[in-house]
């Protein structure tokens, strides 16, 4: 991590050292030198991705650093876990007011728990003063025998393929919604809400899991509709969601939620909420035995929920085939 001016107190250096230095084991070089040196196994390719979080963006200035910590790691392990990637390191660019131990030391405990979890060294970046951003770069590998990659791209729908989602979708948009004070949800409720929002789970395992199986996947983080989008367009494809199938992909569902929050919103927080974190994949509706097992070899729920089609177009239909329509934006970063 290159060095900058901090405030009086807590240096760079001793920053970076107390806080994030840390021997490596799987990379060839780590944090000390002008680059990180890193060697994929052999037979494989290099998967990179990055994603920032920024104050007032992505998260309140009251954010629990720890969470942060968390959050700012999983973002990007599910990116590689979209692409059937195994984690090997990642890079930390990191702005702060001031150098604040009582804020960086929670923040690098949730950073790196999660790193060892999914066995992903730090092994550089950098670190200045500034309104507080958070840049991480992740390294991982994917198979490539005799050239062939086996990475999980949004290309390759077909139709007559299903379309499954991981987990659950919609409660971390309502988890933002209740700290906005637009609805009053139940204690037990918040805090399940809450979870999701602040700490969600990359779907890593999972993704590995469908490598040579999904014929593509993508990470929801800007809403169902909106990443889905992305995959119908890059395939050239259609699709068609079942409406039965999405009323209860939240977590907090449930007669306690329908008492405070109308069926339809429910249904706009799981289409278009974002922040999910989780994989929505395609596979030949041949192979859903094989998908179950991935799903339970990598002790990760998955449901089937909708359909690829030739025409192009996403349409979202109820019980009856008939077509539910609605307004509904995913997260753009500049609207």
């Amino acid at each position: 991590m290159a060095p900058h001016a901090t405030p009086q107190g807590l240096g760079e250096f001793d920053l970076i050292r107390q806080y994030f230095e840390r021997p490596v084991r799987r990379a060839a070089l780590g944090i000390g030198d002008d680059c990180a040196l890193l060697q994929p196994g052999a037979g494989c390719q290099l998967a990179v991705s990055s994603d920032m979080l920024v104050q007032d963006r992505h998260f309140f200035a009251d954010a629990d650093p720890f969470q942060l910590g968390h959050k700012a790691l999983a973002v990007n392990l599910s990116d590689l876990a979209a692409c059937g990637a195994s984690p090997l390191a990642f890079t930390l660019a990191l702005a702060l007011p001031a150098a604040d131990a009582a804020w960086l030391a929670p923040f690098s405990r949730g950073l790196l728990a999660l790193a060892d979890r999914h066995g992903c060294e730090l092994v550089g970046g950098d670190t200045t003063r500034g309104p507080l951003n958070i840049c991480i770069t992740v390294f991982g590998e994917v198979p490539a025998p005799a050239g062939r990659s086996q990475a999980l791209l949004r290309c390759g729908a077909r139709c007559g393929d299903d379309i499954y989602v991981s987990g659950t979708l919609g409660d971390a948009r309502l988890a933002l919604e209740a700290i906005r004070g637009e609805w009053t949800l139940p204690a037990a409720l918040r805090k399940r809400a809450c979870t999701r929002l602040h700490q969600p789970e990359p779907r890593v395992a999972l993704g590995q899991a469908l490598r040579g199986l999904a014929t593509s996947a993508i990470d929801i983080s800007d809403g169902l509709l909106g990443d889905l989008g992305h995959v119908l367009k890059a395939s050239g494809v259609g699709a068609r969601l079942d409406a039965p199938c999405l009323v209860d992909r939240m977590a907090c569902h449930g007669p306690a939620l329908d008492a405070v929050v109308p069926a339809e919103h429910q249904l706009r927080c799981v289409l278009a909420g974002g922040d999910d974190y989780e994989l929505a994949f395609t596979a030949p509706a041949d192979r859903r035995d094989a998908v179950a097992a991935a799903a339970q070899h990598s002790a990760t729920p998955v449901s089937r929920i909708g359909t690829i089609t030739a025409r192009g177009g996403l349409q979202v239909v109820d019980a009856q085939g008939a077509a539910i329509t609605g307004h509904w934006a995913s997260f753009d970063h500049f609207c």
